[in-house]
């Protein structure tokens, strides 16, 4: 199973970036997915998230309407666009994947991606 993150860098406030999250070794379409970020010295918090057909989103409060996540599973890949890019979005951001089926979770983490807003 492997999630790999990619599209982060610099970027000045006011930019934009669209990270990708490639997936294999897993049926990518029965699964939700997350973007997660971790800002320094700070706890990892859940940034977006999109079910598994893509059908419904959900974001944290300081990322609507700048954020946009979506996926496409013909290509196994989920993506977040980051609009309006703030210096606090600095962070390291992971892609996460789960699906729950009956008793058993199953969970996997990307490695993470550094995203830096910065003049």
């Amino acid at each position: 199973v492997k999630l790999v993150e990619s599209g982060g860098g610099l970027v000045q406030p006011g930019g934009s970036l669209r990270l990708s999250c490639a997936a294999s070794g897993f049926t990518f379409s029965r699964y939700a997915m997350s973007w997660y970020r971790q800002p320094p010295g700070k706890e990892r918090e859940l940034v977006a998230y999109i079910t598994s057909a893509g059908g419904s989103t959900n974001y944290r409060d300081s990322m609507k309407g700048r954020f946009t996540i979506s996926r496409d599973n013909a290509k196994n890949t989920v993506y977040l666009q980051m609009n309006s890019l703030k210096p606090e979005d600095t962070a390291v951001y992971y892609c996460y994947a789960n699906r729950t089926l009956g008793w058993t979770r199953y969970d996997y983490w990307g490695q993470g991606t550094q995203v830096t807003v910065s003049s």
